[in-house]
């Protein structure tokens, strides 16, 4: 199992902390759009390291067009000579239309009109195909050798990887469909993965007429963990929180309720209105927290990580939604790597 990275600090301090995973072992950096833009940090991370990938988990999809996410993935390809991986997410609608200002409908089908209207762009660049993508929510018709980067920029390794980030069953049929692995949201559980997931992934590949071969799952894992008691309750406190806050969203709603935890969502977005985030945290019982998270000593972390992902996951980051020791994790890591 390959294990991942973060890589979620300022631009000054990108280019340090992109060595330093390197040489821990990790097999991949990502980057996430949060405060801060996602891609920019890749462009130091690919001049100060020259083996791990490099991705984004995820870049806003809806924040952008085809085209402007075609030149991104493109550069950033070349830069890193292969090791790009374009990784989107849809987001929710509130912050494509009130954040972003941007267009929202149909997000299964407008992604994956997305990610065909990029993949077209690239067979033009790469192998000179007329530009001639008419879809519903996007079309490109025009490419100009002005505008057209050369394909020798992509040497002998191609285009970047794509992959999608989501949670419903729509969304993730569009994953396998027409992209080259899959992220499953932190907010995710193995009984999700195992009966909602993977099945609508194998739905989508065999609409491409493709098997799960060669397809890659990556999972960000809620861990709890610490060297003594007081650890662990800190480390459990910042997960429940993380945990609630996901909750919270309508959008995640189904996955509590193949639980039977429905209600717990309610619950969670009335509280949620009302800027009640340590309420929220309190609501996460150990059921839900051990459901949601690997709670467990540092040395049996990566045993049950392996139980429950190891036939199912082909890379795996931690989610600690806590301050926490870096030596901790390359011990895990190390273990991983051998599963």
């Amino acid at each position: 199992m390959k294990v991942d990275a973060t890589v979620m600090t300022g631009l000054n301090d990108v280019a340090a902390a992109a060595r330093e995973r390197e040489q821990a072992g990790y097999s991949g950096l990502w980057t996430a759009e949060t405060a801060h833009d996602p891609f920019l940090p890749l462009v130091l991370a690919a001049e100060h390291t020259s083996e791990v990938d490099l991705g984004t988990s995820i870049a806003v999809a809806f924040a952008r067009n085809p085209m402007l996410l075609a030149n991104i993935g493109w550069d950033l390809q070349s830069y890193s000579k292969g090791r790009f991986i374009l990784g989107l997410g849809s987001q929710i609608k509130p912050h494509i239309t009130k954040r972003f200002s941007m267009e929202w409908s149909h997000p299964a089908a407008r992604m994956r009109e997305m990610i065909l209207a990029v993949r077209a762009i690239w067979d033009t660049w790469l192998n000179g195909t007329p530009l001639d993508f008419r879809g519903e929510f996007y079309k490109h018709t025009l490419m100009t050798p002005f505008f057209a980067p050369p394909a020798t920029d992509l040497g002998d390794f191609g285009v970047p990887r794509i992959f999608l980030a989501g949670v419903g069953e729509l969304m993730t049929e569009v994953a396998g469909e027409v992209c080259d692995g899959f992220i499953c949201h932190g907010f995710t559980t193995e009984k999700y993965l195992r009966e909602v997931t993977l099945p609508a992934l194998e739905r989508g590949r065999a609409k491409a007429g493709k098997t799960m071969e060669g397809f890659e799952i990556a999972g960000p894992s809620f861990v709890v963990t610490g060297n003594d008691a007081d650890e662990m309750e800190k480390a459990a406190v910042g997960t429940r929180q993380q945990i609630a806050f996901y909750g919270s969203t309508p959008a995640y709603r189904g996955v509590l309720e193949l639980h039977g935890w429905g209600g717990l969502q309610e619950e969670l977005n009335a509280l949620s209105k009302q800027g009640k985030w340590k309420e929220m945290g309190d609501l996460i019982d150990d059921d839900v927290l051990n459901t949601f998270a690997v709670v467990a000593e540092p040395e049996g972390v990566a045993a049950e990580l392996g139980k429950r992902y190891g036939d199912v996951i082909g890379r795996i980051s931690f989610y600690v939604p806590y301050a926490s020791d870096p030596d901790r994790w390359r011990a895990v890591m190390t273990e991983l790597n051998a599963l």
